[in-house]
């Protein structure tokens, strides 16, 4: 790096000096000429590095993966037209995530504003839904107020920010700043409990009730001792929602697993037992799998998430650390363990039954005779994914398949970290999210769990890894389709119609790119595989052929299901394709 320039002259060294006071180290875009005076600026202060994407979509995905690990602002920037409607989909999820992240977004010039001019957008309207702050720096003089004003909403706010700055606003003389831009622009965290009356009403619930469960989100993060103490007290399960994985499942004897469409049969039933469900820092959106006899009490540090899901007896605003530090001492400890027991013994079961389908042993068929090669299961490929990974290694996950394998695979420890777009459920965040991750810690081992489909959407940035030097690694799930949205359509009694993808050699093409890459297809070679691809020191993708059919069964099957399911195996025989009914039969059942 060399040293900062003490010369402010434009706009956009203004801009460069305000983000490098606030701790900015990187800015994750493309370039292009509405963003001159803004690579220039930071090419001549060389204290914040350009992180070069391939698409705009990657450079928002890698800031809100950045921010997310950091918990610190992080910065992206597009160019006028394309280049910043690119970033809307990456925005989206690091909003919808409550990511600070800050979206520079140039504009054309400010004299062709409404002319309909090459590459001319309306900024302001594309960004809104997708932000809480978007404003336009039509004068220079604007510039100071508009950006620590930005800065400020990203930050107190927990979501998106967007400046746009027209390219020859950029190029005009700096106005004088008037405020120092750190002062006030982060603030610390600050404590947030509910008051006394509510923290009472809240222990005399629990301490009237029997049978407790705890539903923990990803607000539980820094709660992790307060939580065991309070299922302590209470006798009280756990249940995590996906969010919640990698602050509350780790070294948790009340962990009873998750519950959703992805989740335990134990996570289901210690919802649906309980006398009193109580919701921690979590916006667990599935209505369906809510209990609906049991009283329902809401710890959220956002008031208008209280009561979004279900109907509450009583919601509370506040931090989940700083509340339960509060309530702790208001409660009677329990005695009773049934609930509790009952709920771990199921969750041991669960446990075991999903153990028993990581497997890479040879497949059997009818009298168990041997029906040949066997397919590599998803759940065998996560769970060596696991063992082998670093201790403090960071896991991103592809919507879909992948993010079901990790969610019941991978195994956290309270340094690993499971990022994923858990909210907007976009494709393709995976390694978009890696580089991001892998760009703020370069020393840090960073695992893509990607799918065959969502890296093909962005695989592009295979690219990036290799001119940033970044030693992600990439493990692709290649079962040759959409696979969700096929256990979708077969659920819902369809045939699968639009999914399968002909996919190439994704390590050949990899290996094309500069990268150490390695592809699997028998089971006997995947431990040394993964251990090879993991070790490797620089970027590296592992493409590994899994079983198509393989099936993510629910904590719990409705009739609607099995009817639904009934009817595709039907439509399947009476189609000609019966071929892919043995295939399921032979890929979930002969094991």
């Amino acid at each position: 790096m060399t040293s900062a320039p003490t010369k402010i002259v434009t706009v956009a060294d203004l801009i460069v000096d305000t983000l490098d006071q606030a701790g900015i180290q990187r800015i994750y875009g493309i370039v292009g000429d509405s963003l001159n005076a803004l690579t220039e600026s930071l090419r001549a202060r060389g204290t914040i590095d350009w992180v070069h994407v391939r698409h705009e979509e990657v450079a928002a995905f890698a800031a809100g993966a950045d921010s997310q690990l950091s918990g610190k602002l992080a910065v992206c920037a597009g160019s006028c037209g394309p280049g910043h409607v690119h970033l809307i989909n990456g925005l989206y999820d690091c909003h919808r995530t409550r990511t600070p992240v800050l979206a520079i977004a140039a504009h054309v010039p400010t004299a062709e504003i409404g002319s309909g001019y090459f590459q001319e957008t309306h900024p302001g309207e594309l960004f809104r839904e997708c932000s809480h702050y978007c404003e336009m720096v039509g004068d220079a003089s604007q510039l100071p107020q508009v950006l620590e004003n930005a800065m400020r909403a990203a930050i107190g706010m927990s979501g998106v920010a967007v400046v746009i700055i027209p390219g020859d606003v950029a190029l005009m003389d700096a106005p004088t700043r008037g405020v120092a831009p750190n002062a006030g622009l982060i603030p610390p965290r600050p404590m947030v409990r509910p008051a006394e009356p509510e923290l009472n009403a809240l222990a005399d619930l629990l301490n009237g009730s029997e049978r407790i469960t705890l539903l923990c989100g990803r607000g539980c993060a820094g709660a992790h001792a307060e939580l065991l103490q309070l299922a302590e007290a209470l006798k009280s399960p756990i249940v995590h929602a996906l969010g919640g994985k990698d602050v509350v499942e780790y070294d948790n004897p009340y962990d009873v697993g998750m519950t959703g469409l992805i989740g335990f049969a134990s996570g289901y039933a210690a919802m649906m037992s309980c006398d009193t469900l109580l919701m921690l820092g979590t916006d667990f959106p599935y209505r369906q799998f809510y209990p609906k006899d049991a009283r329902i009490a809401q710890v959220d540090i956002r008031p208008g998430q209280l009561g979004r899901r279900c109907k509450l007896d009583l919601g509370l605003v506040g931090h989940v650390d700083d509340t339960l530090r509060a309530l702790l001492p208001k409660l009677t400890p329990k005695t009773e363990r049934k609930h509790l027991d009952a709920a771990l013994k199921h969750y041991a079961k669960a446990r075991e039954d999903l153990d028993d389908l990581a497997t890479g042993a040879p497949a059997k068929g009818w009298f168990g005779r041997k029906t040949g090669p066997q397919p590599i299961h998803p759940q065998y490929l996560t769970k060596l994914v696991s063992e082998a990974a670093a201790d403090d290694a960071v896991f991103t996950a592809d919507v879909g398949t992948p993010t079901i394998w990790a969610a019941r695979y991978l195994k956290m420890n309270g340094r690993r970290r499971l990022i994923g777009s858990w909210v907007h459920g976009s494709m393709a965040n995976a390694m978009a999210q890696g580089i991001g991750a892998q760009s703020a810690y370069p020393d840090r081992q960073v695992v893509s769990l990607s799918g065959d489909g969502g890296f093909a959407m962005l695989m592009g940035d295979l690219l990036t890894l290799r001119q940033q030097k970044l030693p992600l690694k990439i493990v692709v799930y290649n079962n040759g389709t959409l696979g969700f949205v096929e256990m979708e359509m077969k659920a819902a009694g369809y045939l699968e119609t639009g999914v399968t993808l002909d996919n190439p050699d994704f390590a050949a093409m990899a290996r094309g790119a500069g990268l150490h890459a390695v592809r699997v297809e028998d089971p006997a070679e995947l431990e040394a595989a993964v251990h090879d691809v993991l070790a490797h020191p620089g970027p590296a993708l592992l493409d590994c052929v899994v079983a198509r059919q393989e099936l993510s069964m629910p904590p719990k099957i409705d009739g609607q299901q099995v009817k639904g399911f009934s009817l595709y195996v039907l439509r399947a025989v009476m189609s000609g394709r019966g071929d892919s009914v043995l295939d399921l039969a032979k890929t979930n059942l002969w094991r």
